[in-house]
């Protein structure tokens, strides 16, 4: 058995031993031994069982180079085993401590104007520096040769929040390197960026920098290699402590804390060296679309983990403190959004933090014991959803099934918004809400897959915006059309090649046989939207529109499902379906979208988690975990919901009728085979 796989197990292990896992980071270093035992009594007042210690602490553990100071550590690990509350320990290297930045400037990173940022706040490193990678190595092999037999310690948590960027000379040495190592040649760097465009070629890999402020536009293939480069180093950064730490013997469960789809690393290729996946999520409450945005995430990290249960290692159970004007989510609001992690294949539901800062850029930042302390609505909260985890013990380990994909990809991500485009209106991550939100008022939840991914198991692919699209994907996406699956492509896609150079031809190259379409031209679209031609008997009867950009398309086999009716493109195809091949070629509204997923997901014979409704209630979720039904009303009106009758709701041990009432805020979840 590999040490990942082991590790996996334990982390099954830990959460078949302890039931879902419940707390937060907790950060005794801020506070004194008097307030370490409170916390301790009030944390198993609320049921906390599991916490996240020592993330900022690098300045406590070592107060100047070479000191260790372990007392502290001992005793908060000794009195949390004590009290039965397991911990997630981790490597202090997000925040080093001043003395390090200013004995070796080589460390602080250097932003893209070329100023080195000091010392002072947090995350203030560069990952190329060898001097702070030796200085994290060291303090990581020291506390895991100290702590990997402690009876309290059952997973580690490697850094925090993985993002630092660097454009300064140590990064300019390391990501020649690793162009060296991508290209071989200077000739070959040259061939993919076509840097005789503006006589840009280069001599000689000492010549290339990291695409720093320059007079006018940044070559968009250096750009794009210089973000896979540094998503790639900082993932050197996380193995190479996960690595001394497994060396010292430990057997836990290795893991850092994702962010969901994060701009500055590329998940997909740091999710197999993680052994359980674990995210940060701080939905703003103040967004009427966040249940269904943070429903695509929570899919994006069980997909991530191949269908495995993952942590949610951080949330607000209240206001955060960073956005410009910060909405307070009320207990009730903070209750469902952790059952929705947990629907949506959460083992563990952690917070940021245990104990409110009193002081410090976060002592706004809310937490599971605030400012108020134990006399409070939210810890009151805190201890209701202790409660509630508790009795949904038996839905740990359990898997979400579902027949649909939808692809994702990094790289494709970042190319499709680099500057010097058609339109800057056109979003990747605003295309992939919006279709998946169509899916989510169904109760359909997704797999989030890499354009890598196996897709023999789907009946229905979705590709809401692929602007690179290699070979192996156009010919997995053809195999699937022939197979019967329903592939739904969206606009812009299929335009680059791997290094996001245009493809030669009439559009989507790749995907013209497939589609049965081509393109010549896209076209920015004028502000006003302009209206679509349904063909009889399909779309919305409401009038739909296409709007921010469209393709000058010609139909080769492809049945036109509606056209655009009106300016320049009048009369050309807008929809188009070749087979069970739909191509949208125009960013189209809401009623059109959702018609035409509507209409894959029938042919597909795909239904929701509610069987008899195709669309769901407004603001009801629905998502079938193993055997429990899980329903939450996200809306504002109780609503009801037919349900097979003698399910038992894990959460309050009553047995259903046929029509299941929920209120706003409730959160229901029927189980065919466990009872309270």
């Amino acid at each position: 058995m590999s040490s990942t796989t082991s590790a996996r197990h334990a982390f099954d292990a830990l959460i078949s031993d302890r039931g879902l896992a419940f707390g937060g980071d907790y950060n005794p270093e801020q506070w004194s031994r008097e307030t370490w035992r409170e916390d301790v009594e009030l944390m198993r007042q609320a049921g906390v069982n599991f916490v996240t210690v020592g993330v900022f602490s690098w300045a406590t553990i070592e107060p100047r180079a070479g000191a260790r100071e372990w007392g502290w550590l001992d005793e908060i690990l000794d009195l949390l085993h004590a009290a039965d509350i397991s911990v997630d320990l981790a490597t202090p290297v997000a925040s080093p401590p001043p003395w390090l930045g200013v004995q070796h400037p080589d460390i602080l990173p250097v932003d893209r104007d070329g100023v080195r940022l000091i010392a002072g706040s947090r995350n203030q490193f560069s990952p190329a520096s060898r001097t702070y990678r030796e200085h994290a190595l060291a303090i990581t092999r020291d506390i895991a040769e100290r702590y990997a037999t402690h009876p309290a310690v059952r997973m580690w948590h490697v850094g925090n929040e993985y993002g630092q960027i660097d454009h300064g000379d140590e990064a300019a040495r390391e990501f020649r390197r690793w162009l060296q190592e991508r290209y071989g040649s200077i000739d070959e760097v040259n061939r993919a960026w076509n840097t005789a465009f503006w006589s840009q070629r280069y001599d000689d890999f000492a010549e290339i920098m990291p695409p720093r402020r320059m007079p006018y536009l940044v070559n968009p293939a250096q750009s794009l290699d210089f973000r896979r480069y540094s998503s790639d180093q900082l993932l050197d950064c996380y193995t190479e402590l996960r690595d001394a730490i497994r060396q010292t013997g430990a057997e836990q469960p290795i893991t850092t804390n994702f962010m969901g789809f994060f701009a500055l690393a590329d998940y997909h290729s740091w999710a197999g060296e993680v052994d359980v996946i674990a995210d940060d999520q701080y939905p703003d409450p103040a967004n009427p679309n966040a249940p269904s945005e943070i429903a695509l995430v929570q899919d994006l990290m069980r997909s991530l983990g191949g269908g495995r249960s993952w942590v949610l290692m951080e949330q607000a159970i209240s206001a955060v403190n960073w956005r410009s004007h910060n909405v307070p989510k009320s207990p009730l609001r903070a209750r469902q959004d952790s059952l929705q992690a947990v629907a949506r294949g959460a083992d563990a539901i952690c917070f940021f933090q245990w104990r409110q800062a009193r002081s410090g850029a976060e002592r706004f930042h809310s937490s599971m014991l605030p400012h108020a302390g134990a006399d409070s609505d939210v810890f009151r909260g805190t201890c209701q959803q202790g409660a509630d985890l508790r009795l949904l013990a038996p839905v740990g380990g359990s898997r979400v099934a579902t027949d649909v994909a939808m692809l994702f990809d990094w790289s494709s991500w970042w190319a499709a918004e680099e500057p010097a485009r058609p339109t800057e209106r056109l979003s990747t991550m605003t295309e992939m809400n919006r279709w998946y939100r169509s899916l989510w008022r169904r109760g359909v939840s997704v797999d989030v897959l890499s354009h890598d991914a196996a897709l023999d198991a789907y009946k229905v692919i979705l590709v809401p915006h692929a602007y690179i699209l290699n070979s192996a994907t156009a010919a997995a996406l053809t195999a699937a059309a022939a197979r019967g699956a329903q592939i739904v492509i969206g606009p812009f896609s299929g335009v680059a090649d791997e290094n996001g150079g245009i493809m030669q031809g009439r559009s989507p190259v790749l995907l013209r046989e497939l589609l049965g379409v081509s393109g010549e031209e896209w076209a920015g679209m004028p502000d006003e939207p302009g209206a679509l031609r349904f063909a009889d008997g399909f779309g919305p009867s409401e009038p739909q529109t296409a709007s921010i950009l469209a393709e000058h398309l010609r139909t080769e086999g492809a049945d036109v499902m509606a056209t655009h009716d009106g300016g320049e493109l009048a009369g050309l195809p807008a929809i188009t379906r070749n087979g069970t091949a739909w191509y949208l070629s125009a960013v189209v509204s809401d009623g059109a979208l959702d018609a035409i997923l509507a209409a894959a997901l029938a042919s597909a014979s795909v239904s929701g988690a509610v069987p008899g409704l195709d669309v769901l209630p407004e603001g009801l979720e629905a998502v079938q975990r193993g055997d429990v039904l899980f329903l939450l009303n996200h809306g504002i009106h109780s609503v009801e919901v037919p349900v097979t009758a003698g399910l038992i709701d894990l959460l309050t041990g009553d047995e259903t009728a046929e029509i299941v009432g929920i209120a706003p805020g409730e959160v229901r979840a029927l189980s065919e085979r466990h009872t309270r």
